[in-house]
């Protein structure tokens, strides 16, 4: 599997519960290094999901609010339930002007529903980190009838400056035993769509996607704050994560001029709630 999180890695979800947390851990660095989203999924989003001034929104995951801030600037009354307590706080500071928005610190799972149902659940890049037993059917449950989940998921796929991914795969293979030695990654046609068991629910219709590639440049500074923010890298030991950012930093400065680029894939997909 390629890893959107700067590797080419296999990746399992038997440690879902503790990699989760630690995003919580560096709240100011997610804020200031991760890419965000194109503006014009946001455009999509309303108008493939039909909201706008006064429409309700439960977002699952929203980290420090990088997709809650265009909601929150189209009127919706956005209701953001987050995991981590230092994600959230960094969530209320930066939303703090928009009266619209209210941010909970809770497990999405134990979250008490409110009576009011919502016209869309949005999870960017945050619903594969949902209990798979528990987030198909409490996410329609919270829904009105004819309301839509939205899920947003990145991926890192081919372009930009491959040639530095490539040579950065001795890197993890020295310093992180689960990777594997074979991977390159995909391109963007080559990447399936993120269904999450959603195409198997008796609980949601087909889903309308969207896609967008686009690429971000990084100097080596930047590009280690962000490898710092993905869940993999912060479960290495010290000394092998030391080591690992090391050897990338050393690669980008000597053989690529201090900066790289990278090219991702932003996938949106709607989904219409059915048989409420």
């Amino acid at each position: 599997m390629v890893d959107h999180d700067g590797g080419i890695q296999a990746v399992t979800q038997k440690d879902r519960e503790l990699r989760r947390s630690t995003f919580d851990e560096a709240a100011e660095l997610y804020d200031r290094a991760r890419p965000g989203y194109p503006a014009t999924l946001f455009e999509d989003l309303a108008e493939l999901a039909s909201i706008g001034p006064g429409s309700r929104v439960l977002e699952i995951g929203p980290g420090t609010g990088q997709a809650t801030l265009p909601l929150a600037e189209r009127g919706c009354q956005v209701v953001a339930v987050e995991l981590g307590a230092d994600l959230a706080a960094v969530a209320r500071r930066k939303l703090a002007g928009f009266a619209n928005v209210e941010v909970v610190t809770a497990a999405f799972e134990d979250w008490p529903l409110p009576a009011e149902a919502f016209d869309l659940v949005l999870a960017a890049t945050a619903f594969h980190w949902i209990d798979p037993a528990v987030r198909i059917d409490k996410v329609a449950d919270a829904l009105r009838p004819g309301g839509s989940l939205a899920t947003i998921t990145t991926h890192h796929v081919a372009g930009g400056d491959e040639s530095f991914f490539a040579d950065a795969q001795s890197c993890y293979v020295r310093w992180d035993p689960d990777t594997p030695t074979a991977l390159t990654l995909k391109s963007a046609t080559d990447i399936p769509s993120s269904h999450y068991g959603l195409d198997r629910s008796h609980r949601f219709g087909p889903p309308v996607l969207r896609r967008y590639e686009w690429d971000r440049s990084y100097t080596t500074v930047s590009y280690l704050e962000l490898l710092l923010t993905y869940s993999g890298h912060r479960a290495l030991e010290p000394k092998a994560q030391s080591s690992l950012l090391g050897c990338i930093a050393q690669l980008i400065d000597t053989g690529y001029g201090g900066q790289i680029t990278k090219r991702y894939l932003t996938e949106l997909r709607v989904a219409p709630t059915i048989g409420q």
